[in-house]
């Protein structure tokens, strides 16, 4: 991947991001998970298909992630989609994209069609986690927990080999986001991608999102043995050619 670059929004906030230019040909805009970050297998596969197919390609990390400024226990739903709908608009401007969010990242990616509805031209997730603060944590912590939230406004959380530190205000800033009773009126192509074996996000998180879309082109692809990275060689391919058949269709 080439040389990651900062964008400053203001003396004390800057965003780390990679960019592939395009002048012509639509972009790839990669929004990653929770905690993670562009070090990853994912973006910088995404990143070579981009430059290979002489495609346009942003990836970014959200404030308190990876190299942006931040601090991660401050950020939120609202900041993280804030993060990306500016950058989006510095670096893409007016060109079409495609977006394609990991985990949290297509929850992320679904609030931008409040932004760029007529520019977004496709949509990949893979192991979608819209809702999940409300819906895998807080509705499923045991009361001992939710007392502890309430109580210091901060708990660390072990899930699928992972440990999160939650903040209540990350709590209801992400009820204030939710995605998954409103319809999207889009007719563009979309293909979620879901591991069978996800023990951190169910599968049926990928069919809430192609519910929100009844005039898209929809796609559902399980794959077996899957976790929820979905990052080894054969995995990332099979995702390639899925984004793949949705870029063919479009440039």
């Amino acid at each position: 991947m080439k040389k990651f670059k900062f964008l400053k929004f203001s003396k004390t906030k800057k965003l780390r991001y990679s960019h592939n230019y395009s002048k012509e040909k639509i972009y790839l805009v990669f929004l990653h998970g929770f905690m993670s970050d562009l070090e990853g297998k994912k973006p910088q596969t995404f990143f070579k298909f981009a430059r290979k197919n002489k495609l346009g390609f942003l990836g970014l990390e959200y404030s308190g992630h990876g190299k942006s400024s931040g601090v991660f226990t401050k950020g939120n739903i609202s900041i993280w989609t804030s993060d990306t709908k500016r950058i989006i608009k510095k670096i893409i401007k007016k060109k079409n994209f495609i977006l394609i969010g990991s985990s949290m990242g297509s929850w992320i990616a679904i609030n931008q069609f409040k932004y760029f509805k007529s520019q977004i031209k496709g949509f990949v997730g893979i192991g979608s986690a819209p809702e999940f603060l409300t819906r895998l944590m807080w509705n499923k912590f045991p009361m001992k927990t939710k007392k502890e939230l309430l109580k210091t406004r901060k708990v660390l959380i072990k899930n699928g080999g992972y440990e999160y530190p939650i903040t209540l205000q990350l709590i209801k800033d992400g009820k204030k986001n939710k995605v998954l009773h409103k319809k999207v009126n889009s007719n563009i192509s979309i293909t979620m991608i879901h591991g069978q074996k996800d023990e951190v996000v169910p599968t049926i998180f990928s069919k809430y999102v192609l519910k929100l879309f009844s005039k898209a082109k929809k796609k559902i692809v399980i794959i077996k043995g899957g976790d929820h990275s979905l990052s080894n060689q054969n995995q990332l391919r099979k995702i390639i050619e899925e984004l793949n058949i949705i870029v063919k269709n479009i440039v």
